[in-house]
């Protein structure tokens, strides 16, 4: 029990099924780490930045809302949106970014701020794992 299986999944595709050492995830309660041999249980997650470690490399994956599976052996991850760095358009994610910015600015009623600041969220946690290629 040295790895574990490590599956993202979306609505549209898997983005990643590998044996990984250890994984990182932005939970709704905080970050929490998983190594091999962990307890099991099952938790929401929030947009955030998910890390996952193979040896000496650590990679990174921008998610958006979802669940956790944890078990001893496995990790399964069923997200709304999942991006790896490589995937990710930096340009789009910063204008995305300064579009949320400026709506915010125009003091919006509370349901267009609470999305416009969702949209900020999400385009900065992109531009974070993107600088990370």
């Amino acid at each position: 029990m040295d790895k574990l299986m490590l599956e993202i999944v979306t609505p549209e595709k898997r983005v990643v099924r590998e044996e990984v050492d250890e994984v990182v995830c932005p939970g709704v309660e905080g970050e929490f780490g998983v190594l091999p041999g962990h307890t099991p249980f099952l938790t929401a997650l929030k947009i955030g930045e998910l890390s996952y470690r193979i040896g000496n490399e650590t990679r990174y994956i921008a998610i958006t809302w979802g669940y956790a599976e944890v078990d001893g052996t496995h990790v399964e991850i069923l997200a709304d949106m999942a991006e790896t760095a490589e995937e990710i358009d930096l340009r789009r994610a910063e204008e995305a970014k300064a579009k949320a910015e400026a709506a915010l600015r125009g003091m919006p009623e509370e349901l267009e701020f609470e999305k416009e600041q969702v949209s900020l969220e999400k385009a900065i946690i992109r531009i974070q794992v993107a600088g990370k290629k």
